[in-house]
């Protein structure tokens, strides 16, 4: 293999910037302009610009997508005593917000497409129940209406929406399918801003109004402090990228489909390699393209010694992790999670990805795997 070709990183934001630098530039020539640093214009238009994209009645920007999820869980009534069901196989912050908000998550098992499986869920329910969080693994929905049909309107059905932006199940965004939701927009995310940045959406105009309250030291407005709140709000600079990006993002996902699309066919002949699928009435957006490799960890370190950047989502379990071993569920209740861990890695995909470095992806996947 060339050398030079080999040297694909996991991830690059650079051509993104690129794309929106003219935009991003005047935008913040706008908001110094008008020292409108906190709570400036830009917020408000992206929370109007993204609430009509997603399809739902409120966004509320926030300074974090772990903030956006334990906001979303208190102001939707989630607190002491309660208990969250939340996919063992998640990040981390799924289940941080959980205890944040005060409550309990009690990990449940994924499907064949590593989202949370309705049969687990229902396992796991029981009176203590007060919120299920769905999590759109990957690039790709939950399948939030089986959960609804389990627990009707009684439990708060959470969306961690954070890998998901602009992916759709049954017609519908993420962001819209349930009660609430929480998204990040971490950098690395397909919508992205220049730090860290998150939201909440609703439909409901009660858990709205609680949300920004909350966000917003606990009250609407200055020394009005109703409720024990915190400081979480949305940059009026990262807002001003993400408008920049959001008008940008269907684009970009398609490219993030189009590569994927080639991954499978690139390696539809390699036999110890498991592609991923899409679950049906799912259209993917292809945050992660993960597969499934025997001796996962020393695949991933001969490719990154190629100069070849794959990445690991995520080499434990929550439960597994030494935080969150109190809450490890009995022995055997969730296999599917413990079994994709150890063998699941993600190959570089993002827009501005080129087919050349991607042929570089696969041969030196699968020149590691024949040896």
């Amino acid at each position: 293999m060339n050398g030079e070709l080999t040297r694909v990183p996991m991830l690059d934001l650079a051509w993104q910037s690129a794309q929106i630098a003219q935009a991003v530039q005047t935008g913040f020539e706008r908001v110094i302009a008008a020292s409108a640093f906190i709570q400036g214009p830009d917020v408000a238009e992206f929370e109007r610009e993204f609430a009509e994209y997603c399809g739902t009645g409120h966004v509320i920007g926030v300074a974090n997508g772990t903030d956006a999820l334990e906001l979303a869980l208190r102001a939707a009534g989630v607190g002491g005593g309660d208990e969250v069901i939340v996919p063992a196989n998640s990040f981390v912050a799924t289940a941080e917000a959980v205890l944040r908000a005060g409550a309990r998550p009690v990990f449940a098992d994924c499907d064949d497409n590593y989202l949370l499986d309705p049969a687990s869920v229902a396992g796991a329910l029981n009176p203590r129940t007060r919120a299920i969080a769905a999590v759109h693994l990957y690039g790709q929905a939950a399948p939030v209406e089986q959960l609804r049909a389990l627990v009707g309107d009684d439990v708060v059905l959470l969306e961690d929406a954070a890998q998901a932006q602009g992916a759709t199940r049954l017609g519908r965004r993420a962001g819209a399918l349930g009660d609430v939701a929480g998204t990040s927009f971490y950098p690395g995310k397909n919508l992205g801003a220049y730090g860290d940045a998150g939201a909440v959406m609703t439909a409901s105009d009660e858990v709205a109004g609680r949300v920004r309250a909350l966000a917003n030291h606990g009250g609407l407005r200055k020394y009005e402090h109703t409720l024990p709140g915190t400081n979480s709000r949305l940059d009026t600079l990262q807002a001003v990228v993400l408008r920049a990006k959001l008008a940008l993002l269907d684009g970009w996902n398609a490219d993030r489909r189009r590569l994927a699309a080639r991954y499978d066919e690139l390696l539809a002949a390699a036999e110890r390699v498991r592609t991923p699928g899409t679950a049906e009435g799912n259209v993917h957006v292809f945050h992660q393209y993960v597969v499934r490799v025997p001796e996962r960890d020393r695949v991933v370190a001969e490719l990154n010694a190629l100069g070849i950047g794959v990445g690991v989502h995520y080499p434990l379990p929550i439960h597994q992790l030494p935080a969150f071993s109190a809450f490890a569920p009995r022995p055997g209740a969730v296999p599917s999670a413990e079994a994709g861990a150890p063998e699941l890695m993600s190959l570089p995909i993002y827009p501005g990805l080129s087919e050349q470095q991607q042929d570089a992806v696969v041969d030196g996947l699968l020149s590691v795997l024949r040896h």
